[in-house]
């Protein structure tokens, strides 16, 4: 059975759980609200840039330290 990669660290995913952690409360799940990203009721206009999807079927070798 094929592993899935972690998200954070170069490693196969060891179901840690860290990935699903609040990043301004370490204490709480992410439960979505987006206050991280400023997206919090503000009326100011906020954008993210995607400038790629990484597929856990991509080799890290291929995005890692562009």
């Amino acid at each position: 059975m094929e592993r899935i990669r972690c998200v954070l660290y170069d490693r196969e995913c060891i179901e840690c759980g860290e990935c699903n952690l609040c990043d301004l409360d370490p204490t709480k799940i992410c439960d979505n609200c987006k206050k991280c990203i400023g997206l919090d009721n503000s009326t100011e206009y906020r954008a993210i840039k995607i400038d790629g999807i990484i597929d856990e079927s991509l080799d890290p070798a291929e995005y890692l330290d562009e």
